[in-house]
């Protein structure tokens, strides 16, 4: 890997027939078949890129057009996606859980004249959705898909338009590379909309270049990198974090991409593929740790204690207070309860990736502990997503999430927003010039032709070691009724992190104090039933007044830890999970705000009352 490559490659799709050329019949893409992982080479995958792109021209697809992309992760994904732009058109990923309601807004927002869809499930919210916007003139299937009556559209065979003559395929597609340079539109990623409706961010070819090329530079520098990285796609495509970080930063690092069989799978599926790096949210990170806290407990006092060890030696070397005894433990470790779990993830793993949501420190604290080394990132979809990156070499903080990469220029605003500057940062929001003008804005101090700053509405500051710190949304903070700044996500993952809760929103702007939504922990809640010889019946516990008791005991064990402002006096329950299908869940595991303060407004006003 040549770091140079990132800055002197014209486009995504040139980057990525450079590796392909050099590894050849190397396998580049897995998935699951009957049972058994298939591979697809890196020559077979540029073979069917260079087909497809010539078939979308041969459609009337011209340069700029938008491709619309329904699909779960797989393959055809991957091969779609660089086909659309190996054809000099625009990639517009759209989410699985997307309703017929959500196609249409993106259909007519992006004005795409095209969509590649994997399933015929898939296609039965998306093609009501182009009838009615009467847009989208073909339809490409990965799989069989029936056409609907009424439809001006053309529905297409996958495999029909990647056959033909590969080498003129490749010529042309190399024709066309030439006039694609890395200010030219790559994508339109929608964003997962926590607060509205999704704004399609303009992400063009330097900008992926860019993020790749910072991410391979730690790999590069920190770890012992070589040519048979592995990794594991499950985070959904159509989101900014795993379209760049789990499928063009692979790419650009010529590594291994296997596709997860889903979420339920998701464990079984690490222990096989024994991935060297994995792009995972906050909120797997939570579930793992509770699995592993618990598989623990239940192995007797002495692993317990071993545990507890590890931990309190993890918190002392984060703030760098390390004793003399954490040396040795740290060798006892290694020879017991280590091995046990970094198997878990294969036995592997150089470094898990964290981004798309804040991350607890605690949970960062636990993983170090248990001997895998967990880096967090930080940025936005309008940053191709990745501002910076937590990286041995500066020093791992969890409170932090690590330096700017290279080439990213960072500074804090008067009042505490954190700007970013450089070829990261998008174009614009997709025809939205009243939206791109309230995040992109002029250098501060007039500097004639200087590049925007990326306003990320965070609000933080930079350590002594040049590391970024969050403290917050600047739009999601609450000012109680006395004008006192809180922060929600600090301690919504405080109360996550007790084995009775598994969700939590607290509510209060403008408010004398703060309440909470929570939904119990399913595995909890049984148990507690069990134990207590009462039936498991998810909501008739909940009107319990023991069950409400113990979740009272475990708000209390936070709240202990929490200031004046910060405690949580009341709290109701939640009909049922937050989840992307309820949407009140983003599909990057991030709650959905203004959805759960309408759905449960007058239960929480009423905490208030009496």
């Amino acid at each position: 890997m040549n770091l140079a490559d990132f800055d002197k490659s014209r486009n995504i799709v040139s980057l990525f027939l450079q590796r392909a050329d050099a590894r050849g019949e190397a396998p580049m893409l897995w998935a699951k078949r009957d049972g058994q992982w298939v591979s697809l080479s890196w020559a077979e995958a540029a073979r069917r890129v260079c087909l497809l792109a010539a078939s979308l021209r041969r459609l009337g697809l011209q340069a700029g057009d938008r491709v619309l992309i329904v699909s779960e992760n797989r393959p055809e994904w991957c091969l779609a996606d660089l086909a659309i732009m190996a054809a000099g058109c625009v990639t517009v990923p759209t989410y699985t859980t997307n309703t017929t309601r959500d196609h249409i807004h993106i259909l007519e927002n992006s004005g795409a004249r095209a969509a590649i869809v994997s399933t015929a499930k898939l296609a039965g919210t998306l093609l009501p959705a182009i009838v009615q916007t009467d847009m989208c003139r073909h339809v490409i299937g990965m799989e069989r898909i029936a056409p609907l009556q009424g439809g001006a559209f053309d529905i297409f065979d996958w495999h029909a338009l990647i056959d033909g003559d590969p080498v003129q395929a490749r010529a042309e597609t190399e024709a066309r590379l030439v006039n694609i340079g890395r200010d030219d539109l790559a994508c339109i990623i929608y964003t997962s909309g926590t607060g509205g409706a999704p704004r399609g961010v303009r992400q063009h070819h330097g900008m992926l270049l860019m993020n790749i090329g910072g991410a391979a530079e730690i790999i590069a520098q920190d770890f012992s990198w070589d040519d048979h990285e592995t990794f594991l796609s499950f985070l959904p495509l159509s989101h900014a974090y795993e379209h760049t970080g789990g499928q063009f930063f692979p790419i650009g690092l010529g590594a291994q991409i296997y596709y997860a069989e889903g979420l339920d799978k998701l464990a079984a599926n690490i222990e096989e593929v024994r991935p060297t790096i994995m792009v995972v949210v906050p909120r797997l990170f939570e579930v793992l740790r509770t699995r592993i806290m618990k598989q623990i407990e239940k192995q007797g006092p002495i692993p317990r204690q071993l545990m507890d060890w590890a931990i309190s030696s993890a918190l002392r070397k984060d703030h760098g207070r390390r004793r003399l005894t954490d040396y040795p433990l740290s060798l006892l470790l290694e020879h017991t309860l280590r091995p046990k779990v970094r198997a878990r993830f294969g036995g592997r793993i150089k470094a898990m990736v964290s981004g798309g949501a804040p991350l607890n420190p605690e949970i960062g604290s636990f993983f170090s502990a248990m001997g895998l080394t967990l880096l967090q990132g930080y940025g936005q979809t309008e940053s191709g997503p990745i501002i910076s990156c937590n990286r041995p070499s500066a020093g791992i903080k969890f409170d932090t999430v690590g330096p700017p990469m290279r080439g990213v220029e960072v500074c804090i605003a008067e009042d505490g927003e954190i700007l970013a500057r450089g070829e990261l940062v998008m174009h614009g929001y997709w025809q939205n010039d009243a939206a791109t003008a309230n995040v992109l804005k002029s250098d501060p101090s007039g500097a004639p032709g200087s590049a925007p700053w990326l306003h990320t509405g965070d609000i933080g500051h930079i350590d002594d070691k040049g590391r970024i710190l969050i403290t917050d949304r600047k739009k999601d903070m609450i000012v109680n009724d006395k004008g006192d700044n809180i922060s929600p996500q600090r301690v919504e993952s405080m109360l996550t992190l007790q084995p009775e809760i598994a969700q939590a929103m607290i509510y209060g702007d403008r408010r004398p104090y703060i309440v909470g939504l929570l939904v119990p922990d399913a595995e909890w809640a049984l148990q507690w039933a069990t134990e207590n010889d009462e039936l498991f019946d998810f909501k008739a516990l909940q009107s319990l007044p023991a069950f409400r008791t113990a979740l009272r005991s475990a708000v209390d064990r936070v709240n202990a830890d929490l200031s004046i402002i910060e405690k949580v006096r009341q709290f109701a329950f939640a009909d049922e999970p937050f989840s992307i299908e309820n949407e009140e869940m983003t599909p990057s595991l991030k709650i959905r705000r203004h959805k759960l303060k309408e759905r449960y407004a007058a239960r929480l006003d009423a905490l208030y009352k009496g």
